[in-house]
């Protein structure tokens, strides 16, 4: 696995930089296969990245986005993933990309996850780019620690798709794309800020304990080169 750290004087010089290396990663999707997909993550960190990238002039007609997990919450509940993407990304340049969420109002999450399988299923084999977060407990994705199906989503000869995840430190009900989705992307970043982030990530380096600290899954086996984009 081979990991490459890009570090920035700030979180703006970062947002702009990712999102020119984005732009044109889904350009040249477009130019070679008529048709881009890329996968995002929530939080508050991505939001100045989300901005810059959706007044980035590329063919958005042909670029089709997804979430790389979600919370299991309508799309107008303040925390949903769902609701930030449209609020920061699906704008300007970027309001005529195609969006495909996780969540699906259905009776239970595991139904909104077949749900979700299915209408994710003709994108991100693999995906061009796929932008994944961090927290401060060493979750990626809805990849947390002890998650009552970390083991399964974890798991790289799993199937593609989206599966449920519970956990102490989870909040809310997951959904989330498995390791296996996520892993070939084309563009595969870790996009963290802060030094707190950047301790978390070289205790993960450290250990083994996929378990403790599931981005250690990323950093070990990921398919892709891992593209880590920091700013203090």
């Amino acid at each position: 696995m081979t990991a490459n750290l890009h570090d920035f004087p700030d979180a703006a010089t970062l947002a702009a930089a990712l999102a020119d290396e984005v732009a044109a990663r889904l350009a040249a999707a477009i130019r070679e296969r008529g048709i881009a997909s890329i996968a995002v993550s929530g939080g508050s960190t991505p939001k100045k990245f989300f901005e810059t990238l959706s007044a980035r002039d590329i063919d958005w007609s042909k670029v089709t986005v997804t979430l790389v997990d979600e919370r299991f919450v309508p799309a107008d509940n303040p925390r949903s993933n769902h609701l930030l993407v449209a609020t920061h990304l699906l704008k300007d340049k970027a309001a005529t990309a195609k969006f495909i969420p996780l969540y699906y109002d259905r009776p239970s999450i595991d139904e909104a996850a077949v749900a979700a399988t299915d209408k994710t299923a003709g994108i991100g084999n693999p995906f061009d780019v796929a932008i994944l977060g961090m927290g401060t407990d060493g979750h990626t994705a809805s990849f947390f620690p002890h998650g009552n199906n970390l083991t399964k989503a974890l798991d790289l000869s799993g199937p593609r798709g989206v599966l449920t995840m519970e956990a102490e430190g989870a909040g809310e009900e997951r959904l989330t794309f498995s390791f296996a989705s996520l892993s070939d992307a084309r563009f595969l970043v870790l996009h963290i800020e802060g030094q707190g982030k950047r301790d978390v990530l070289e205790k993960a380096k450290a250990g083994s304990d996929e378990a403790e600290m599931p981005i250690r899954a990323v950093l070990n086996h990921a398919a892709s080169p891992l593209e880590i984009y920091w700013a203090p």
